[in-house]
């Protein structure tokens, strides 16, 4: 395949990460022509200290690592009990919070073992459209200066009839006034001057969709100076296709994955940077009437991250880390997909590069892709459709185009590359955190989890010089407590973004500069093989 390039088409480019370790060096502030002159990070006590140092990269590329903080007394280790169910249903799992009464009881039990346990209520920042007041009741036992004495305690806890996990307070998501974290933060800000440089920056998916590579073998791949991880994608073979992208992607202006229902994206291109929400509409076009697309590239049936159709279960509107499923549909696949379409009851049409179908496979899916054309395949109820509207040796036509919030068909172009994030962060310069509407706040357990609770991110933006900012954050260790939602937030308004959106994190947040990963990926298995990455190349 072509490994992707576009042009940086006059933005500037600062890419950030995010990493917690010991302070550095104090050392000048950068200038403002660095793009790091950013106010002092919103992390932690205003007091916290925060040194600077600079350095080039390459002519018009400076590399900005700015350290915040250090680890305080506020930080320790505990035991967070997972809270039976209240549910009349055996099966409903134990989860991190409960209801008053729940929390209580579960106390009681572990009082009635001779453990002392404490009933605390979580407090959450307000986003946009979520947020704000109580997110429940969760049960702690300890505090601990090591993990090993917590794992210690937690033993009792099971041997007590309960279970629970070793937990740092400094990766908790209340306001530092309530939880006392100090740090540390370490932030690294990589600025592309385009007066200076004459490079560009894209996405890139490696040899094909359904594969992952490391965010540091796309860089080798791409020759890039410098990369980060880039959408959310299909980690889970039940969930799909791994390293799938989960949500909308473009490269190269071809769309190759369809968006999750008005989630938001980052696009970019000859008109600079931005965050922009899509939908999409798609159909195969042969005898008889058309016939909707429920999808690209991707395996049938399996909607990840949801926000498919109408008729998808449970939901047609986003829901992020879920599945949907959907029996009766039509997927549309061309080359970047892979060697070979999924496998599985059903029918496939085999197209050429002048789309005339050449091969129909009328009882099951799955096979090579022709160079230069696609397939079409079919599950369900959809199959006699499919197969009624195609004839081999006649065209079978294959449309699919994004859609703005205004419902106006979006032209791509070559120099168009969009990948997949989710929620919005940053709108007109103004802290919003949508994760409500992009399907973020529909459990609170997983609001806790994800959204609440300081973890790995990475970020993209755009300031109001056009400049396009990428931030990763390490997390989910003692040097590297990561950062909420609402403080991912906060530190893309620092650095004066007017738009940005949370991009995959956890495992998966990676830079990369010099053919070096600069953060710490969370995963005890280190780097994590990704979907797909922004690439900086010379």
């Amino acid at each position: 395949m072509t490994l992707r390039r576009t042009a940086l088409s006059g933005s500037a480019l600062l890419v950030m990460s995010l990493a917690v370790g010991g302070l550095a060096a104090a050392a000048p502030p950068p200038s403002s022509a660095g793009g790091s002159s950013a106010a002092r990070l919103p992390l932690g006590p205003a007091d916290l200290r925060e040194s600077r140092v600079t350095s080039t990269l390459l002519p018009g590329v400076t590399l900005a690592k700015i350290t915040r903080g250090q680890t305080g007394p506020g930080s320790t280790w505990t035991v967070e009990v997972a809270i039976p169910s209240s549910s009349p249903d055996p099966d409903a799992p134990a989860t991190a919070l409960s209801d008053k009464p729940g929390a209580d009881a579960a106390a009681a039990k572990l009082a009635a073992a001779g453990l002392e346990a404490r009933v605390e209520d979580v407090p959450t920042p307000r986003l946009a459209d979520a947020g704000g007041g109580s997110l429940g009741w969760r049960v702690r036992l300890g505090s601990f200066g090591t993990k090993a004495e917590a794992d210690a305690l937690r033993t009792k806890v099971i041997a007590a009839g309960l279970s629970g996990s070793s937990i740092y307070t400094g990766w908790d998501g209340e306001p530092d006034d309530i939880s006392g974290s100090t740090g540390p933060w370490q932030v690294q800000v990589l600025t592309i001057d385009p007066k200076r440089f004459r490079g560009s920056l894209d996405a890139t998916y490696g040899l094909d969709l359904e594969a992952r590579e490391t965010t540091s073998t796309l860089a080798t791949l791409t020759g890039a100076t410098a990369a980060i991880n880039a959408g959310f994608f299909v980690l889970d073979p039940k969930a799909g296709a791994p390293g799938d992208p989960a949500g909308v992607a473009v490269y190269d202006g071809r769309l190759v994955s369809e968006p999750t229902a008005g989630r938001p994206a980052l696009v970019l291109g000859a008109r600079g940077t931005s965050v922009e929400r899509f939908r999409w509409h798609g159909e195969v076009r042969g005898l008889g009437r058309p016939l909707p697309l429920d999808g690209l590239n991707r395996v049938p049936g399996l909607i990840r991250n949801c926000g498919g159709t109408a008729d998808d279960l449970p939901t047609a509107k986003p829901l992020h880390d879920v599945t949907c499923t959907d029996a009766d549909e039509l997927i549309a696949y061309d080359a970047s997909y892979g060697v070979a379409t999924p496998s599985g009851p059903g029918a496939e049409v085999i197209v050429d590069r002048r789309g005339i179908v050449t091969a129909i496979r009328p009882t099951t899916r799955g096979g090579g892709i022709p160079e230069g054309g696609r397939t079409v395949q079919a599950t369900g109820q959809q199959v006699a459709g499919l197969l009624a509207a195609a004839k081999v040796g006649k065209h079978l036509q294959i449309k699919a185009a994004l859609t703005d919030a205004r419902g106006h068909d979006v032209r791509l172009d070559r120099r168009t590359t969009i990948v997949n994030g989710g929620p919005e962060l940053v709108r007109d310069g103004r802290i919003t955190g949508t994760a409500k509407a992009d399907g973020m706040a529909d459990n609170a357990n997983f609001y806790y989890g994800w959204v609440h609770k300081r973890n790995p991110r990475t970020i993209a933006g755009v300031d109001a010089q056009g400049r396009t900012v990428l931030i990763t954050a390490d997390g989910r260790g003692v040097n590297s407590l990561g950062l909420g939602i609402g403080e991912a937030a906060a530190v893309a308004k620092s650095f004066g973004l007017r738009e940005a959106i949370n991009l995959d994190g956890g495992g998966s947040t990676t830079m990369v500069a010099n053919g070096q990963v600069l953060n710490t990926p969370s995963d005890a298995t280190g780097e994590r093989p990704v979907g797909d990455a922004l690439v900086i190349t010379r």
